[in-house]
């Protein structure tokens, strides 16, 4: 034992510093990546979403995605998103800050607080909302994506319960490859 005590003593500061950052390294790489994930998830729910006609101001009004919560998803979203379309509807981001309207919106990303607040907010609008809080398909009142790990993966469910007062149209095929949905008749 007083020898490994005095093994480590005689490590250099350098190569400490150098080993703690690289124990550092995958965290920040499966967060990354993480991000990465969750923008591709959620330019590719918009394809499979319908909304009403009177969601969109013109035919080729951009299709907003809020983010609400979580910078670092909305720059990697913001590069997903450049110079893709889904309908006709070019894909624009914005970001929302506590006490920003959901108004004009077409999908919310809400995460933490400021998200939760968002996110019960939009209850009855043409505005799919999307979370990973835990209680998203519980009692939160609008939430109807949420993200979810599972096997190490990161999948989603879909509450179409909350879906329905949106007026909202959400693909079969998107419902095939949710890991559960609920509310479902």
């Amino acid at each position: 034992m007083a020898l490994a005590i005095r093994a480590v003593r005689c490590v250099h500061p350098l190569i400490l510093a150098l080993w703690l950052l690289a124990c550092a390294q995958p965290a920040q790489a499966d967060a990354r990546l993480e991000l990465q994930v969750k923008a591709a998830y959620l330019v590719k729910f918009a394809g499979f979403v319908d909304w009403p006609a009177s969601a969109f101001a013109r035919p080729d009004s951009p299709l907003l995605i809020g983010v609400a919560g979580n910078d670092a998803l909305a720059d990697q979203l913001e590069q997903v998103a450049a110079r893709r379309s889904v309908g006709g509807h070019p894909l624009a981001v914005r970001r929302l800050q506590r006490g920003d309207a959901p108004a004009g919106l077409h999908m919310l990303y809400g995460a933490g607080l400021d998200g939760a607040a968002l996110l019960a907010g939009a209850r009855g609008l043409p505005l799919l909302t999307v979370s990973d809080a835990a209680d998203a398909l519980a009692d939160t009142p609008a939430g109807m994506i949420r993200f979810v790990v599972a096997e190490e993966r990161l999948r989603f469910e879909v509450a179409l319960g909350q879906v329905a007062p949106s007026r909202l149209r959400i693909s079969a095929r998107l419902l095939a490859a949710a890991l559960r949905v609920t509310g479902a008749s």
